[in-house]
């Protein structure tokens, strides 16, 4: 008669060592991101065509909160040092 294999102790213990890599402080630092962003848009909101807040201050917000600010806190790892 055939043996059954046992395959799920080996694949529980798997699961069990990988674990989700963002952690609070990546979450914060990623709402921080949407909150300059979400300001960006509403300096956009600006009634004027040419005034310096859609002209100037939106672009840059924009830019700093998708380009740097939401890939930091993507990327965002803190130091264990085994000591």
């Amino acid at each position: 008669m055939a043996r059954a294999i046992r395959k799920s102790s080996s694949r529980k213990k798997r699961l069990a060592e990988q674990s989700f890599p963002l952690v609070r402080e990546n979450f914060v630092i990623i709402g921080l991101g949407l909150v300059v962003i979400l300001a960006g848009y509403l300096a956009l909101l600006e009634g004027s065509v040419e005034g310096f807040l859609p002209l100037v201050v939106a672009p840059i917000l924009l830019v700093l909160g998708y380009c740097v600010i939401i890939p930091l806190g993507i990327l965002y790892r803190k130091n264990e040092e085994n000591g």
